[in-house]
């Protein structure tokens, strides 16, 4: 498990819930407005990775004073141990929220089967059949509509988001996007500046 960031505290990340962010390391998408591209490109024997006792030592103190543990990236479902640490986040009595780009439904399913999550927040880059254009060359876009479809139709709490970087995303886009997703629990525009900074618009689909 690649762990390549820590944020300790937050009241924004998981609705409803004071969290810290897990930040792993690694992904294959290419967002040109990533605001993470540090954990991109970050491998094992980073210097800048953290050690997974000082990760756990960490949730261990905070228990009692932290309610969810946002599992953040990077992209998540690329560690293969990722089934095993939303466990160990669980055991220690934490909601566990997953933050993921939908690329890998068969991850995302097999955590919501088995219990591992409470709370998925996905990420909505581009219309699906934009991904190659815009986001990842080797993208399938029926990978991003079957993550959609198996969150929407699962009984764990989710939302949807999408950061409105232009040529990337427009109006038109985003009616689409809504569309697409309508009857969705939340979705959720992020919008986007060239200082990296994201402000959050509640929109209903």
């Amino acid at each position: 498990m690649l762990f390549g960031g820590l944020q300790k505290n937050t009241l924004i990340d998981y609705p409803g819930k004071v969290s810290c962010v897990l930040f792993l390391a690694g992904c294959n998408f290419d967002c040109p407005y990533c605001h993470n591209p540090g954990l991109v490109t970050c491998k094992d024997g980073s210097s800048s990775l953290i050690e997974a006792d000082a990760v756990f030592g960490f949730l261990e103190h905070r228990r009692g004073l932290l309610e969810g543990v946002v599992v953040s990236g990077g992209e998540p479902t690329l560690q293969k141990d990722l089934a095993f640490l939303c466990r160990r986040i669980q055991g220690m009595g934490y909601d566990v929220k997953l933050d993921t780009n939908g690329s890998r439904p068969a991850i995302v399913r097999e955590l919501i089967d088995q219990g591992l999550v409470d709370y998925v927040a996905m990420d909505i880059k581009a219309e699906p059949d934009q991904y190659t254009r815009f986001i990842c060359h080797g993208c399938r876009p029926d990978s991003i509509l079957e993550s959609i479809q198996l969150i929407m139709a699962s009984s764990v709490p989710y939302e949807f988001r999408t950061t409105c970087a232009r040529p990337i995303v427009d109006a038109a886009a985003i009616e689409r996007i809504a569309k697409l997703i309508s009857g969705a629990e939340r979705y959720i525009l992020q919008q986007f500046n060239q200082w990296f900074n994201c402000s959050l618009i509640a929109y209903s689909p």
